[in-house]
């Protein structure tokens, strides 16, 4: 395999305005090409790339730990009913093909997303990782993982993969609140998220860490700490998400009897505006919204809409005068 050149942000022409509509008042966010108020991951990846950079999400066959316990409760199939079937190199060929028919030919970041992607021996990571890396289209990987599976040697091997690629290990938070944790079943306290955080930010590697909004017990306030305490920690980047009440899952059992209530739109939309703003304006807020599959949604359908939620989250910031990181304290 040949190893890719270390990469140089290349910065973007900025406009001065932000354009027509409803923001047409307002001066264009520092960090932003199409209008958004905040961070994009398509601005992030056009400044390092000079083009646009899609993700191709794989399933490698890993396993997660907290499965033997019953799994976190929200989970169904650790996010593997995203990815098709097939060896590492098929999977990103399927990828490839699907989004050259909207987009063209692109360059690809290979993304272990289907359960814990560091929970096996480094021998089968490093295979893994590098026969993803040897596909000529991918130019990086995101490895999403669990806090609890980042072992020294693990560490290790991701640290010399991130001297020669673009590397993201993203990490599921959901909440810094325990209390919170143990109902979701997690299985580890924020001091093990906070150790191996702190680890892999020693080592110089990209770090995404993963919040939900909605879980069981929590409102608005607690929500809105999980951002201010992870703010402060100051993540490369975050990816918000909205709780989906999936079938066959534990949390599909607490919403039918009555535990879980879900967020409304509107309700989800101000939450993670507020959220937004407390991050510094460098960290890239790579995802605000999730997906969920239609056929395995049990509620809130109001979710499936993403471009509805998307544009809602565009004219709250323009309704409020804010943007990402004017809530922000060191």
């Amino acid at each position: 395999m040949t190893p890719h050149p270390p990469l140089k942000a290349v910065p973007l022409p900025l406009k001065g305005k932000a354009g027509r509509g409803a923001f047409s008042d307002t001066v264009m966010f520092k960090y932003s090409i199409d209008n958004k108020r905040y961070h994009t991951l398509n601005y992030h990846l056009k400044t390092l790339f000079s083009d646009r950079v899609f993700k191709a999400s794989i399933d490698a066959g890993f396993s997660c730990p907290n499965k033997a316990s019953g799994g976190c409760t929200y989970c169904k199939e650790g996010s593997g009913e995203f990815t098709f079937p097939g060896s590492i190199t098929e999977q990103i060929e399927k990828e490839r093909a699907r989004i050259r028919k909207k987009w063209g030919e692109r360059k690809l970041i290979a993304y272990f997303q289907a359960n814990t992607n560091t929970f096996a021996p480094v021998s089968v990571l490093r295979e893994k990782y590098e026969e993803a890396l040897g596909h000529p289209a991918v130019v990086g990987l995101s490895i999403a993982t669990r806090a609890d599976c980042l072992d020294e040697d693990v560490l290790d091997l991701l640290e010399e993969i991130n001297k020669r690629t673009y590397l993201t290990v993203e990490l599921g938070l959901q909440t810094v609140n325990d209390k919170t944790a143990e109902a979701i079943n997690r299985g580890y306290p924020f001091s093990v998220f906070e150790k191996s955080f702190y680890e892999l930010k020693r080592r110089g590697i990209r770090t995404v860490v993963h919040i939900i909004n909605g879980l069981i017990g929590e409102k608005r306030e607690d929500m809105l700490t999980t951002a201010r305490v992870l703010s402060k920690m100051e993540p490369d980047g975050v990816k918000i998400h909205l709780l989906h009440i999936l079938k066959g899952t534990k949390c599909e059992k607490e919403y039918l009897e009555g535990k879980i209530k879900c967020l409304s739109k509107d309700e989800y939309i101000d939450i993670t505006v507020e959220e937004i703003r407390h991050f510094k304006p460098e960290c890239v807020i790579e995802r605000v919204t999730g997906d969920g599959k239609k056929e395995s949604m049990v509620a809130p359908l109001w979710s499936l809409d993403k471009i509805s939620v998307l544009g809602g989250i565009d004219k709250c910031f323009a309704d409020k005068g804010a943007y990402q990181g004017d809530l922000y304290e060191n």
